[in-house]
């Protein structure tokens, strides 16, 4: 019972046993589990030394089992904790491997990955192997409803990873990416930015690995290419760099409240300096392009309250289009 823990039989088999009968002698357990004395003194010996058991006064000494959910909890603690270390050093070796052999070996340099729980797994490896820093290029469909894979993300940036992420205006349109994902992983320091479009779904990790879908269009991704360091990897880099040059800053989300908190108040007077939280919002969110629907989706507006805080935005600004209102919101540094 307990071999895969690191106690070998009959360790398991007297634990067993003292759980049942508290207070037990080595000779009670030794006939009830049917070995002999010596075996049963050796496994005892052992259970108290790992924690799963103790020894009470008094002659003979008897022996008391602890609690099996704290007692082996532990114990899977600490080989979790093991396997973790050697499932790092495993990666750690893997890239000094492909390193080393794609001289000889080129195909070494992309692997296939099929299936999503492999492709989700691979890409949550990457993630928790990243020591310095994280990109990433975000766009819909979504495997899992929003807010459900961002665990990992806020481990790494409170631990000081550095993710720099571009979302599709489509991603910040998503319902609940913007309020579940996009703003609280800002909020914990991610750089954030938004173009109309981003090629396809990217994750680079330390400059070192990336995963990409196999095809770009793919409505639901069932396999990926990783990449290791190449060309291939060097380029994907540049293109991400490039693309975050010409990408619209989303830090404005920062430390804004709820917009479905507020009610849907004028933009800011004219003449102040700054507008409002939810103008910010709404600024940030046509500059990268939204029509009227995807902000309403966005910020969890009805589509008749977006159109009453455009219509409030570009009488404040004087300006008969979006574009307009969009070059007056950057001349006063709103956005």
């Amino acid at each position: 019972m307990l071999e895969a823990l690191g106690l070998p039989d009959p360790c398991g088999e007297v634990y067993a046993a003292l759980v049942a009968a508290p207070h037990a002698t080595t000779t009670e357990l030794a006939e009830a589990c049917g070995i002999p004395r010596a075996a049963a003194g050796t496994a005892l010996t052992r259970l108290v030394r790992s924690g799963m058991a103790g020894r009470t006064p008094g002659h003979p000494p008897r022996y008391l089992a602890s609690a099996p959910d704290a007692a082996i909890g532990s114990l899977i603690g600490q080989r979790e904790d093991e396997l973790r270390a050697a499932r790092t050093a495993m990666f750690a070796l893997m890239a000094t491997y492909r390193e080393t052999s794609q001289r000889t070996h080129p195909a070494l340099a992309v692997e296939v990955v099929l299936g999503r729980e492999e492709i989700g797994r691979r890409v949550a490896q990457l993630q928790s192997a990243a020591r310095e820093r994280i990109y990433g290029f975000d766009r819909p469909p979504y495997v899992e409803p929003p807010g459900s894979n961002e665990a990992l993300a806020e481990r790494q940036l409170r631990k000081g990873i550095t993710y720099q992420v571009i979302y599709s205006r489509e991603a910040v349109a998503w319902p609940g990416r913007l309020e579940n994902d996009i703003r609280s992983a800002v909020a914990l320091g991610e750089l954030a930015r938004v173009r109309p479009e981003v090629p396809m779904k990217l994750l680079v990790a330390d400059r070192r690995q990336a995963v990409i879908p196999m095809a770009a269009a793919e409505q639901a991704v069932e396999s990926a290419y990783v990449i290791h360091p190449s060309s291939l990897l060097d380029a994907l880099i540049a293109l991400f760099e490039a693309e975050w040059d010409r990408a619209l800053p989303l830090d404005t989300l920062h430390g804004l409240e709820s917009a479905g908190s507020r009610s849907a108040s004028p933009a800011a007077p004219a003449g102040t300096s700054t507008p409002d939280a939810t103008t910010r919002r709404l600024l940030v969110l046509l500059a990268s392009g939204l029509t009227d629907e995807g902000i309403s989706r966005a910020l969890g507006w009805s589509f008749r309250t977006t159109q009453r805080r455009m219509q409030a935005l570009m009488r404040e600004f004087g300006a008969t289009t979006r574009f307009q209102a969009g070059v007056a919101a950057r001349e006063r540094g709103w956005i």
